[in-house]
């Protein structure tokens, strides 16, 4: 199956259970550098189950990237750290788990730093590759899919503020160079919709989960998460954190 006709369906309703049980799973200290790693080579679908899941869940997270709970059970937040990898891996996107994709597990690549002399805590935003990479100290703390804006200019109308109103847009994630601001806890209504736990770094723009992260641009302007990444996002970000924004994606 390939990723655009899984996407709905992996960050789906179960996207806030999802987040709420990655809070308490996430792992407690940073990733490190890549240990050495022995594919069991099975190839995994999206709805597999038992301990070559598991071993996946566990490397992902080794590596950064974020997979919910160890669980054996491949679902959306296991689907959203594998494209994340397969992003910054070179891999065309896909949510089976085969030959291709477990060699790289074995020698990652790491993720391209987008702002060499950056601080260190900083988020760099990839909008080429749909990447999101979270720097703690100077090392790689978290490494996310994304959906940023989609560059398709919008008119939507919406009861804001207790009147209809129209609001038209181009729905682009500007390049720049931003800090982390204000914050909202659990869903937040905006006038385009409802909001995750953002994080605003960029005006009315601001990191986010979202129920439908889908493998390219997407959203009004701001950087989509999944559920569970943005579950764990507002305990690793503080306010005042470098944000660069990098790129072009290319359809």
């Amino acid at each position: 199956m390939t990723a655009g006709a899984v996407f709905l369906s992996s960050l789906g309703a179960g996207g806030a259970a999802s987040a709420q049980a990655a809070t308490t799973t996430a792992a407690a200290v940073a990733p490190g550098a890549a240990t050495a790693f022995a594919a069991p080579g099975a190839t995994l679908r999206l709805g597999a189950r038992g301990s070559a899941v598991r071993t996946l869940q566990v490397r992902l997270r080794e590596l950064g990237y974020e997979p919910g709970r160890l669980d054996g059970q491949y679902g959306g937040a296991t689907q959203a750290a594998i494209w994340a990898f397969q992003k910054v891996n070179g891999i065309p996107l896909t949510s089976t788990v085969a030959s291709r994709t477990w060699n790289a597990l074995e020698s990652p690549r790491a993720p391209r730093v987008l702002v060499p002399r950056g601080r260190p805590t900083r988020v760099e935003v990839d909008l080429t590759r749909q990447v999101m990479v979270l720097y703690v100290d100077g090392r790689v703390r978290l490494i996310s899919h994304l959906s940023s804006g989609s560059g398709v200019p919008y008119c939507e109308t919406a009861v804001w503020q207790g009147r209809t109103q129209r609001f038209c847009g181009d729905a682009r994630t500007p390049t720049g160079d931003f800090k982390t601001t204000w914050r909202r806890k659990g869903w937040h209504r905006s006038y385009l919709g409802q909001l995750y736990n953002p994080i605003f770094f960029n005006g009315g723009i601001a990191f986010h989960g979202a129920l439908s992260v889908p493998p390219s641009p997407a959203s009004h302007g701001c950087v989509r998460l999944p559920m569970h990444v943005a579950a764990i996002l507002p305990g690793l970000l503080g306010t005042g954190v470098p944000v660069h924004v990098r790129g072009r994606f290319v359809r």
